[in-house]
């Protein structure tokens, strides 16, 4: 009886052992600033009780505004500012050369004011398409299946080194108040599992899309010595086993942090599955517990908020549930002009008051309550 008893408690011994040997966690960049290891080890820690909140383009501008020094609708409401706020690379390619340098005084000044205030700068990449027109969006008629061309012994391979050679002056020119580096989370090539950009799944081969997810890690990492970013992986909800996320992942030693952006089981269209959404999540967290990797909700969100208690009883309720570990969720952003397109509350929406609430919660965290994530 006694041996029956004790192999459970053993099997339970050794993956508790196992799991902890697992978790020593630390960046695929070797020679990564102090600063975006210390973020690294903190997020980590904090998710382990919290989950930070963010808000896409939060401080750059909002319902109604743009360009207001100090101001974000989240801040607004709560009288904080968003933990992590998303910004994008999405102008740093395409343009003009004066529209492209203007873009980064912009982009460099609210990235560098988030850290100086403790906060978290995620990085999305809405790359237009270098080799046709279309912008980022794949459009049957005029769109070209890029990837292949672009990676290594790619015909454009030189013209994608170029555009990655800015994106490294810009990443290494982003400076604190005393000259370090500022750490960024980059997310790349995100949501590549849908057809809706031009290196998603219909548009390019599982070893291209990890061949230019390589190439683009090695590059700025080693050749031009990037050492201030964090790399998340980062598909959109069309999996539902681990095996379907990892299709296209690279292999640990190219990842920091795995996501998942998920819209759809969590309001689009009025409709609701919050069990498929807590599952995969899960899928997520548990894959970034074993392989000692950080992981985000790394978007979400329902246009509008047409739910008064959304926020309660949809998002905080399934980020609560179980046994998830995330470090970060962000909703999309908050467009100026348009009557709908909004992601999070502003003063006198129907759900700012449980917004309060979710900012309430000891569970979750916004920039006032950071202290020190860089150290």
């Amino acid at each position: 009886m006694l041996r029956y008893n004790i192999i459970p408690f053993l099997l339970l011994l050794f993956s508790e052992i196992s799991m902890a040997q697992k978790t020593s966690l630390h960046l695929i960049d070797k020679l990564a600033t102090s600063e975006t290891k210390a973020l690294y080890k903190n997020l980590y820690t904090l998710s382990q009780k919290h989950i930070l909140f963010g808000h896409q383009h939060a401080t750059e501008y909002g319902h109604g505004w743009s360009g207001e020094e100090g101001r974000s609708d989240v801040r607004s409401v709560t009288g904080s500012h968003p933990a992590v706020i998303g910004v994008d690379f999405s102008g740093l390619s395409g343009r003009s050369q004066n529209e492209i340098e203007k873009t980064k005084t912009l982009l460099r000044k609210t990235i560098t004011d988030t850290y100086n205030r403790g906060g978290v700068t995620t990085v999305s990449w809405h790359f237009n398409n270098p080799l046709s027109p279309g912008g980022f969006y794949w459009i049957d008629t005029v769109s070209k299946a890029s990837v292949k061309y672009l990676i290594p012994g790619g015909e454009y391979h030189n013209t994608y080194k170029e555009i990655l050679n800015s994106i490294a002056d810009f990443v290494k020119s982003v400076k604190g108040k005393d000259g370090e580096p500022v750490p960024m989370i980059f997310r790349p090539f995100h949501e590549f599992d849908g057809y809706w950009f031009w290196w998603g799944r219909n548009h390019c081969t599982t070893d291209d899309f990890v061949s230019l997810w390589k190439f683009t890690v090695s590059y700025l990492r080693d050749s031009m010595q990037v050492h201030n970013l964090v790399y998340a992986f980062s598909p959109d909800n069309l999996f539902s086993s681990e095996e379907e996320f990892l299709e296209r992942y690279p292999g640990n030693e190219w990842v920091d942090m795995v996501g998942m952006d998920n819209y759809g089981d969590f309001g689009r269209y009025g409709e609701y599955d919050l069990e498929a959404g807590y599952k995969k999540l899960k899928i997520v967290s548990d894959f970034a517990r074993r392989n000692a990797k950080l992981a985000a909700f790394t978007e979400t969100g329902l246009e509008s908020i047409p739910k008064k208690d959304w926020w309660t009883a949809v998002l905080l309720k399934t980020l609560k549930r179980g046994d998830l570990q995330l470090c970060y969720v962000l909703v999309w952003r908050n467009d100026t002009k348009s009557t709908t397109h909004y992601y999070a509350p502003f003063p006198g929406h129907v759900s700012e008051k449980d917004f309060i609430l979710f900012f309430n919660d000891p569970f979750t965290l916004f920039e006032s309550d950071l202290k020190n994530i860089y150290k």
